[in-house]
């Protein structure tokens, strides 16, 4: 192998490694689901990453969900636990729309510890729509766990999206454009996710 100094005047230097694009595993429940249709949305948050997305319908976070078109989802702790190291180096969670907030605290535990057992370098968790205030309970878990992990980063949907039309009728399922909003509140924080200080 040459020394660099043993180059040829003009000569090219050898390229460097291409680096390892982040990979990341997206759970959730009906909300983030518009990610599956809006193909404008997926090709944004997938710019420079590696995503695999899990977005499930009725999906809880670690207890059954509810019946939807015949099928009950796997629980956002039970798709963790599958896919073990294939989560990658960042998980994103947005799950809660469908539970009681009493049950939350002990869900995001159990869910945390399984992710970074697995490898798991940082966690985005994203805030709930607090349209009730079931809502704004389950967002205050989440805020007061998410202070115990440094591994976890709290994406504050709740906040970012106040005032803005990016909604279904319901308030809480994303139109095309929340599903670009959403995607743009959580890019750079799954950037600061994989690389922790």
């Amino acid at each position: 192998m040459l020394a660099l100094g043993s180059l040829a005047p003009g000569a090219a230097m050898p390229a460097a490694a291409p680096s390892k694009p982040i990979s990341v595993t997206f759970v959730g429940d009906s909300v983030p689901a518009s990610l599956n249709y809006v193909a404008a949305a997926r090709r944004q948050l997938a710019k420079g990453l590696s995503v695999k997305l899990d977005l499930r319908v009725c999906r809880r976070l670690a207890t059954t969900g509810c019946p939807y078109m015949g099928a009950i989802p796997p629980s956002a702790l039970e798709a963790v636990e599958a896919a073990g190291p294939l989560l990658g180096d960042v998980l994103v969670v947005d799950v809660g729309y469908n539970e009681e907030a009493r049950t939350y605290r002990s869900g995001m535990r159990e869910l945390i510890r399984s992710a970074t057992s697995a490898g798991v370098k940082g966690i985005v968790w994203v805030t709930l729509r607090e349209s009730n205030a079931l809502y704004r309970s389950t967002n205050a878990v989440i805020r007061s766990e998410a202070r115990r992990w440094r591994q976890v980063y709290v994406a504050d949907w709740n906040a970012y999206s106040s005032g803005h039309p990016w909604f279904g009728t319901d308030g809480l399922h994303l139109n095309t454009a929340g599903a670009q909003a959403l995607v743009a509140l959580v890019r750079p924080l799954i950037f600061r996710a994989a690389r922790p200080s």
